[in-house]
């Protein structure tokens, strides 16, 4: 019997955390674990330990596979990264640093670095390869109008999965700080004036204005 202790980190963002129901699956050189249940909830920025047992030694771990499913209501999942220690004391990285969306399995490699000619195990290769396939999948481009840049082959930004998105995060500061902009315009009466500018100072005058509330609330 060979025992492995697990610890599972939750990104510390908000809305990272998940109640939907997440289990690991081992893989090494020498075979893979059974589906182990995490019997925890996910809160963010939290780590999660546990133990997976086996039969037998799996050798050298290579990558992991997370498995999220759900009863009910869907719960995404930010997943930071997985920590494993081997029995005989070896410790075993796997940064993912992605959303779990859905029912969904997201096989993970070990941490170190490598290039394809190190893929001695064809387990790996295999993985490479569906990796660079989903990855040319998202990534497709079209042409949006003859001589302009090609752009992505989607009709919307909703359509992209939400680890090509704009960071949740960045977008609710961006908003806010358009909201922000927006308000400081009404106070100074740019967004109601009715009339035309009569110089340039005039204009500099309301923009001066604005500017002095953005820095003076940035020093604050």
């Amino acid at each position: 019997m060979a025992t492995y202790k697990v610890t599972v980190a939750t990104g510390d963002m908000v809305e990272a955390g998940t109640n939907n129901f997440i289990s690991i699956t081992l893989v090494g050189s020498y075979g893979k674990s059974r589906q182990t249940t995490v019997p925890f909830l996910f809160q963010p920025g939290k780590e999660k330990s546990l133990s997976v047992h086996c039969e037998q030694d799996l050798g050298p771990i290579v990558l992991i596979r997370l498995h999220k499913w759900r009863l009910f209501l869907e719960d995404a999942w930010f997943c930071k990264d997985v920590r494993v220690t081997a029995p005989n004391g070896t410790l075993y990285r796997f940064p993912c640093y992605q959303w779990l969306e859905g029912v969904t399995t997201v096989e993970v490699r070990e941490g170190s670095g490598k290039k394809l000619v190190d893929d001695k195990l064809q387990l790996l290769r295999e993985h490479r390869r569906r990796e660079l396939a989903a990855r040319q999948e998202a990534y497709r481009w079209k042409n949006f109008a003859q001589g302009w840049p090609r752009c992505l082959s989607v009709d919307s930004i909703f359509e992209l999965d939400s680890n090509i998105q704009f960071s949740r995060i960045r977008a609710t500061n961006f908003t806010g700080f358009l909201i922000f902009q927006g308000a400081s315009h009404f106070l100074s009466g740019f967004l109601l004036r009715r009339t035309s500018w009569n110089s340039l100072d005039e204009m500099r005058t309301i923009f001066s204005r604005t500017q002095g509330r953005d820095i003076g609330g940035c020093l604050a």
